[in-house]
């Protein structure tokens, strides 16, 4: 608390400086930063406030059931509180407070896979739609049912944090809704949770890319179809492509492809320092698609278990709808 109100005092002394405001992107930066640094020490005072309120009513609740009553749902209220909280001790990457952008990607197995990787877009639209803003920004279907491919940004102050670990191969084992025989069939699909980065962060020169339009396939209502709005952007020296689709204008739908763009070169970059300095350590093993971080059972018996923590539970139908809060605070203070 000390260390934040001490930032504070810095920050509030460089803002009074005359040419602080000169260099707008560093000014802006650091006017969030206060700001981010002012609602922490807001919450935890209010949380302080609330636990001196209630320590004073405690020898009253013992005689009054009316107190006690109330005491009982403000400290059910405090907790809950305390919990959210905690959550943020345990953002310490550069990047956690940041947006963030899900792909999820099917996996060998046709239809069945393809509608897994629906069922997981449709998982993560509840999940963060409660909590952030979220836009699909690019959808491929299958070729009956489900989706080859799907892109999702998620804006909000920690959503990169809340979701980082979401990251990995996704396992679906059910009987398949696609089989005559009703036989029982494993599905894949990847997800792959990036940061939204700033403008600065990755530089992507015009020389560095080649662009291309096509026609929307995705949401976008009169617009589908009838105008080259989508956007293609490929980067030339890795080959890394992105896209968007989402926008009624070509202009908007390019600014957000390059934004994943830099993204996905970001991640493409932090994986090849990981990868070498594995290789100086001797302990460096290909993921991939090996990395199976989850499984979700449906037959022969109902359980969805988190394959890094070990955390579990039998109630499918709710993580499925979104109910996902458990298995990411488990990760989180696993992590």
């Amino acid at each position: 608390m000390t260390s934040k109100r001490d930032r504070i005092r810095v920050i509030d002394g460089l803002m009074q400086s005359q040419d602080f405001w000169q260099d707008k992107q560093n000014a802006q930066k650091i006017s969030e930063e206060v700001s981010d640094l002012k609602g922490d020490i807001e919450n935890i005072e209010k949380i302080s406030k609330e636990i001196q309120d209630i320590e004073e009513f405690i020898d009253y609740a013992e005689s009054d059931v009316k107190i006690a009553k109330e005491l009982e749902g403000r400290l059910g209220e405090l907790n809950s509180n305390i919990k959210k909280e905690e959550v943020y001790l345990f953002f310490s990457g550069p990047y956690d407070k940041n947006g963030a952008i899900i792909t999820i990607y099917s996996g060998a197995g046709g239809l069945d896979a393809q509608d897994w990787a629906a069922m997981l877009l449709r998982m993560y639209e509840r999940y963060c739609g409660d909590k952030y803003k979220v836009a699909v920004v690019a959808k491929y279907l299958g070729e009956e049912k489900g989706i080859k491919e799907a892109t999702l940004e998620i804006n909000g102050k920690y959503a990169y944090g809340h979701l980082k670990n979401e990251n990995g191969v996704h396992r679906l084992v059910r009987i398949s809704p696609f089989s005559a025989q009703k036989l029982r069939h494993t599905s894949f699909a990847l997800v792959e949770v990036l940061p939204q980065l700033p403008k600065h962060e990755i530089e992507i020169k015009p020389e560095d890319i080649e662009v291309q339009v096509f026609r929307s396939s995705g949401p976008g209502g009169q617009y589908v179809n009838k105008t080259e709005s989508a956007v293609r952007v490929k980067h030339l020296k890795t080959g890394i492509i992105a896209e968007c689709q989402s926008e009624r204008l070509q202009g908007q739908n390019k600014e957000k492809a390059i934004k994943l763009l830099a993204s996905k070169l970001f991640a493409r970059n932090m994986k090849e320092e990981k990868e070498k300095m594995e290789k100086i350590k001797g302990g460096f093993i290909s993921a991939d698609w090996g990395n199976q971080i989850r499984s979700y059972v449906l037959h022969p018996y109902k359980l969805v278990k988190d394959h890094r923590t070990n955390f579990e539970t039998s109630d499918v139908d709710s993580v499925l709808d979104g109910e996902l809060g458990e298995f990411i605070e488990a990760e989180l203070k696993a992590s």
